[in-house]
């Protein structure tokens, strides 16, 4: 993939996939322009991590997506933008639903029109898996009907039809990618692989989880971030969305066993009533079909789920300060 000497844009570089990608583009030779949420302490999340070979290569560009003017200006110069800056967490925006209207659908309002007014090639705009709800039929098709069983899904749903509203209207260059579950290194403590990780890894024999019956498609980071480097390349895109996953649904039980043998110890999973979601706001069971990804991006997972899930184990092994164990509605 050729992306040497492309100046990219990466709004929330600061964040799990974010500076997974931020680091691959700077191995692609890109000159990446990180877009960070301000903090008055200096620091740029997980780019904090990053080697220092690797930090020295980028602009950082400490701000808030939700400001009109330091976004456009984000903006200016670059060939292409990746727009991953977004609130996440489904929990907290049944507490805070005001908070991801203005950040994931005003956020990439101003992305948007910041890239209508400039030069840029593509932008790609990320969606997620949860905007399909309990869906009518697996796999899911990219053509699936939208439900917004949350306000984090319903936030989603708006900024993807944004995006979509934006091409036709004015034919603008964006492409919107919707990986499934993504999961590996530096993901936030409220995820589930995280959660169940963090509790094994503290020695917990009695694992408290959510819903064990809700099944997921879950992809590791390293493949999303391949995705994401090739639909900003790939030709013939504009305007198309595409999905990414392995076509496998495991269940958060059947997750749990094999997370229990990539730490290597035995432990028991327990239903915590406080980790469930409102009964018509849980989404039962998510799984792709990353047909269009493969005949778009020739793109496919390389890494199963029992070789992802060793991997952040062992990397969660060597961060577990910053994996507390009873982290889950943040």
């Amino acid at each position: 993939m050729n992306w040497q000497n492309r100046r990219v844009l990466v709004t929330g570089a600061d964040g799990f996939i974010g500076s997974h990608l931020a680091e691959a583009l700077v191995s692609a030779g890109a000159e990446v322009r990180a877009f960070c949420l301000y903090n008055s302490r200096a620091q740029y999340g997980w780019l904090n991590d990053l080697d220092e070979s690797v930090r020295r290569e980028l602009e950082l560009w400490p701000g808030d997506i939700r400001d009109e003017r330091l976004v456009e200006r984000a903006c200016e110069g670059v060939d292409s933008v990746f727009h991953l800056a977004a609130l996440i967490a489904i929990p907290y925006s049944y507490q805070a639903p005001a908070s991801f209207v203005d950040t994931n659908v005003r956020g990439t309002l101003n992305v948007l029109e910041a890239v209508r007014r400039s030069s840029c090639r593509r932008l790609v705009h990320t969606s997620t898996s949860e905007v399909y709800g309990t869906p009518d039929v697996l796999p899911i098709l990219e053509s699936h009907p939208l439900k917004a069983q949350s306000p984090y899904s319903a936030s989603k749903i708006a900024a993807d039809k944004l995006c979509e509203a934006y091409h036709c209207s004015f034919d603008l260059p964006v492409a919107i990618l919707r990986p499934f579950n993504t999961f590996g290194p530096r993901q936030s403590a409220r995820a589930v692989i995280p959660t169940i990780l963090s509790q094994l890894l503290h020695g917990r024999s009695q694992v408290a989880l959510g819903n064990l019956e809700t099944r997921r498609d879950l992809t590791f980071v390293s493949d999303t971030t391949r995705a994401f480097l090739s639909i900003g390349l790939a030709a013939d895109v504009e305007g198309a969305i595409v999905q990414l996953g392995t076509g496998l649904s495991p269940s958060v039980r059947e997750v749990f066993e094999l997370a229990c043998k990539a730490v290597g110890v035995q432990a028991a999973a327990v239903q915590d009533p406080d980790r469930l979601r409102p009964d018509k706001s849980e989404v039962m069971a998510l799984q792709s079909d990353s047909s269009l990804a493969a005949d778009l991006l020739s793109w496919r997972t390389e890494v199963t789920l029992r070789e992802g899930l060793a991997r952040t184990a062992e990397w969660m092994a060597a961060h577990l300060d910053q994996y507390p164990p009873d982290v889950y509605a943040i």
